[in-house]
């Protein structure tokens, strides 16, 4: 659960974040921009490639994963951040256990942007 003040200062409490239906879990959130965490395993599943109608950067923490939009692919490690555009099609391919911080802008939460591909 979120902690918030009068002023729109606040918090969330690691342990209080709340899970969205893709594994992320969704910590501070303002009206402009908001972050959320990612921790995930390697997976032989393929994702479908999804454009989001936000912007988002990321942030690996641990683990290793592929960004891949369009013809391009892009290797992710610790202590890389990366950038998708709005509008851009893309996935990310799980290499080995992998945790990540990701801000989106407008936030992801709302009005319904942040549901799994179809």
């Amino acid at each position: 659960m979120s902690e918030a003040t009068d002023d729109g200062i606040g918090k969330v409490a690691a342990a209080a974040a709340e899970s969205g239906r893709m594994g992320q879990r969704y910590l501070a959130a303002g009206s402009r921009v908001a972050m959320r965490l990612w921790d995930g395993q390697p997976s032989s599943d393929g994702k479908p490639e999804a454009a989001r109608d936000y912007e988002t950067v990321g942030y690996v923490v641990s683990g290793r994963a592929r960004l891949h939009a369009g013809d391009r692919t892009v290797d992710l490690g610790p202590g890389d951040s990366w950038v998708v555009p709005a509008g851009t099609e893309h996935t990310y391919e799980i290499v080995e256990a992998f945790t990540a911080v990701e801000a989106t802008s407008p936030p992801a939460r709302q009005a319904g942007r942040d549901a799994p591909p179809e």
